[in-house]
């Protein structure tokens, strides 16, 4: 019987725990995103969408130097100011044969500033929310944390824009060939 009744009392526990951890979050970091979203709305309104939007058509022109602004800027801007999932629609104004390597680096784009805004994927924020607490539990800084991962993303991001595109290009080439 005394097992049952402990048996309950865990089971009661895990609840109870989901509860506090819940509280934590509505006076945490829920307020907190609501304002940062509110302020990025509004930042949207002062710098205007049209720009924003001439910044994505610019990245679709050909050659090299548009590699950063379109694999890691464009992503970047499309996640901080429309979030997830209303990025992906700025890729409309890149050249289809741009649109896959954009894609993948908006996907990955979606994780990486988490820590510093986390009003670009609300639904990560439990991720990054967990592996802060490890990280505060060893009594390690996570605003450390969230500058190196920010900024080592954007590294990742160009990179995986770039070899998706080149990958795509390879593929595209073959079956032109193969056709031909």
């Amino acid at each position: 019987m005394e097992f049952l009744a402990n048996l309950a009392e865990a089971f009661s526990g895990v609840f109870k725990a989901g509860g506090e951890n819940f509280v934590g979050l509505i006076t945490g970091i829920i307020p907190s995103m609501v304002v940062l979203m509110t302020a990025v709305n509004s930042l949207i309104r002062l710098i205007g969408p049209e720009k924003i939007d001439n910044i994505a058509k610019a990245s679709g022109k050909e050659g090299i130097l548009y590699y950063p602004l379109r694999y890691a800027v464009l992503p970047f801007l499309a996640c901080f100011f429309l979030t997830n999932p209303m990025a992906y629609t700025m890729g409309r104004f890149l050249p289809e044969k741009y649109k896959i390597g954009w894609i993948d680096s908006a996907l990955t784009t979606m994780q990486f500033p988490i820590g510093i805004f986390p009003h670009i994927n609300a639904g990560e924020i439990f991720t990054w929310a967990g592996i802060a607490t490890g990280v505060t539990t060893l009594g390690l800084n996570i605003s450390d944390l969230a500058m190196r991962y920010f900024l080592s993303g954007f590294l990742v991001i160009l990179i995986r824009g770039t070899l998706t595109e080149r990958i795509y290009f390879a593929m595209t080439k073959k079956t032109s060939d193969k056709k031909a």
